[in-house]
Order: structure tokens, then C-alpha cells, then sequence
């Protein structure tokens, strides 16, 4: 996934967050680090990366404290080009696999993922 990625000049880290925002729309910092079950400083060092790459924007938020971070407009084609790719990725990956082991699979993913 990395050497893919890569391609585009991001880690899996920073996918996340634009696959996040792509999907649920400009969202808080504090609704990004809570979604991804990550601790607030890594998304906000990974945010700061991106806004530098020009991937993301950063506004001010109902009060002086929150900030909005949403897909930059002229970032937002390679945005889908990149989950496009990902998508396929995923399928290749999948690819000899049945449709129950797939399920399966799926499930014992998100039970890793639920725990903490």
C-alpha cells in the first residue's frame, strides 16, 4: 500500500485522513483524531504535512479554538484518482478469495480494529 501511495507522495497516515475527509466531508481536527482512533498530535503533525503539500486547507471553526480541515479544491481530483487506485489495490488484494472468506475476513478486521 505504501509503494503506491508513495506515487502520490503520501504515507498510509495521510491517506487515512484524506480517505476520511473524502468520505464524511470537512470535518474538526477533534473529529478526525476521534474517528481514526488516533491521538490528537499525530493528526495534527499529519494535517500540517498535508496542508504543506497542498492536499488539505485549515479555517476557523464556530470558535477561535476549533479548526475545520476539508480536501483543498485543487487537491480534490487526485483525491479520487488515489481512492480509485486504493479500491483497486483493495480488490487485487482480495482477489482469490471467496465472498464468505472476504466477509470473514472483513469481520475479524474490524474486531482487531475495535479494540483498544
Amino acid at each position: 500500500m505504501d509503494e503506491r501511495l508513495r506515487e502520490y507522495g503520501l504515507y498510509h497516515s495521510q491517506w487515512s485522513i484524506l480517505f476520511c475527509l473524502y468520505h464524511k466531508g470537512p470535518m474538526t481536527l477533534t473529529e478526525i483524531w476521534q474517528y481514526l482512533h488516533v491521538e490528537a498530535p499525530t493528526v495534527t503533525r499529519t494535517i500540517k504535512r498535508l496542508e504543506s503539500k497542498k492536499w488539505v486547507y485549515r479555517k476557523q471553526g464556530q470558535d477561535k479554538r476549533e479548526k475545520i480541515i476539508g480536501i483543498a479544491d485543487n487537491a480534490f481530483d487526485k483525491v479520487v484518482e488515489v481512492a480509485e487506485m486504493m479500491e483497486a489495490f483493495e480488490d487485487e488484494m482480495l482477489n482469490g478469495l471467496s465472498k464468505e472468506q472476504q466477509k470473514e475476513l472483513l469481520q475479524l478486521l474490524t474486531l482487531v480494529g475495535n479494540k483498544e
